[in-house]
Parts: C-alpha cells; sequence; structure tokens
C-alpha cells in the first residue's frame, strides 16, 4: 500500500492505519531527513526478524538503529550519559545524526549489539517522529534493502513500485535523500566519528 502523508500535517486516519499496521507485526518504508529507511515497532519480535530476512542479515549481527521522539524519550532507551556528551545531543538533535549510546534494559535483546549499544536517531522530520510519538515506542529504522541510494530511491512511487510487496506500507511523505545519517559513537565520553553523513561533525561538537 502506497499512503500518502503530509510532511506538516500528517492526516490522522492515514496515521491511524500506519500506526495499526506497526502494532500488528507490519513492517513500513518512511521518510526520514536522509534516505527513506525501512522498519517496524522495536517490541515485534517478528518483524524484526521479517525485516532482516528481507535484507538477508543474521538479526545478530545486524547494526539497526531506533527513532526517538526526543531527547526525553530516547533517555528511556540509553543509560545516562554525561553533561557533555548530553550537550552534543542537544545541539544536533533533531538532524541527520546517529547516535550510539550504552543501551539500557528497556531495548529489546534482539535490537542490542555484542557491546550492548544501541544507535538512536531523532530525524528532523515531522513524518516519522510523529508515527512514533503516536506509537508510543520507537521504530527501529534500517536502511532499503539495495547496494546503494541512487537518485530513483528519493522517489517514493519507485520505492513502492520495487519494494512494495515486501512492506505493508510505503509512505509517501515527498522526495527523499540519497545520503546517510552521520554516526556518532558516545559510547566511551568521548565521541568518535563513525561515518560521515549529511550531519556536520564539527558543528555539534
Amino acid at each position: 500500500m502506497l499512503l500518502e502523508v503530509h510532511p506538516q500535517n500528517p492526516n490522522p486516519r492515514n496515521l491511524k492505519t500506519i500506526i495499526e499496521c506497526l502494532k500488528d507485526g507490519g513492517v513500513i518504508i518512511y521518510p526520514t531527513d536522509t534516505v527513506y529507511g525501512m522498519g517496524c515497532d522495536i517490541f515485534q519480535h517478528k518483524a524484526i526478524e521479517r525485516i532482516c530476512r528481507i535484507k538477508n542479515i543474521d538479526p545478530k549481527k545486524a547494526h539497526f538503529s531506533f527513532i526517538c521522539y526526543d531527547l526525553s524519550h530516547l533517555s528511556d532507551y540509553a543509560k545516562s550519559v554525561d553533561t557533555p556528551i548530553f550537550r552534543i545531543l542537544k545541539k544536533a538533535l533533531p538532524g541527520p545524526y546517529t547516535f550510539i549510546l550504552n543501551a539500557s534494559r528497556e531495548v529489546p535483546k534482539l535490537l542490542k549489539t555484542k557491546r550492548d549499544t544501541v544507535g538512536i536517531r531523532v530525524p528532523d522530520n515531522n513524518i516519522c517522529r510523529t508515527i512514533v510519538k503516536e506509537l508510543g515506542n520507537p521504530v527501529m529504522s534500517t536502511s532499503l534493502p539495495v547496494d546503494e541510494y541512487v537518485e530513483e530511491y528519493t522517489d517514493p512511487e519507485i520505492i513502492h513500485d520495487k519494494f512494495g510487496k515486501l512492506v505493508d506500507i510505503v509512505i509517501d511523505g515527498g522526495p527523499g535523500g540519497t545520503r546517510f545519517s552521520t554516526v556518532i559513537d558516545c559510547t566511551t565520553g568521548e565521541p568518535e566519528l563513525i561515518r560521515e553523513g549529511v550531519g556536520d561533525y564539527d558543528a555539534v561538537l
């Protein structure tokens, strides 16, 4: 199903359809402030396993991040962070960054890495943040099952043509990007750049 959602004023009826789908263990493709991502409710194990099958990856080796609504939401899923790191988070979010933090007990086992860390995003995108807010918990986030994001994967209709049969809903929230978020590891107390993406690393330090 291709479902159009207005970026500024998401239609309540379409939002309800998306939330019900996620609560029923559905998989969706949705816009962020970088590329279109694929995800599900973080507490729906079968949906996480389904995404791993779609992407042909081992759940134990996967590096999934998830989308929170805001900083206070983020603190439910990450162990408390030092003041300097918190300042960086406050400066960067919402924005095109993924922060690797030490996972709290709230994070489902399937989504923790061996190091007991978790990647967390608060995108500057009203659609995915509204979905998370309405759902009441984060949405898992991973890239589409492609080797690289090219121009055609910025178009939700093309995304739907290619991947619509693999997922339950493709959300049309307008054109997406082709570059990923910037990944910063904050687990040691000293921020470390893991991947340069859309977000400017130096600007948030």
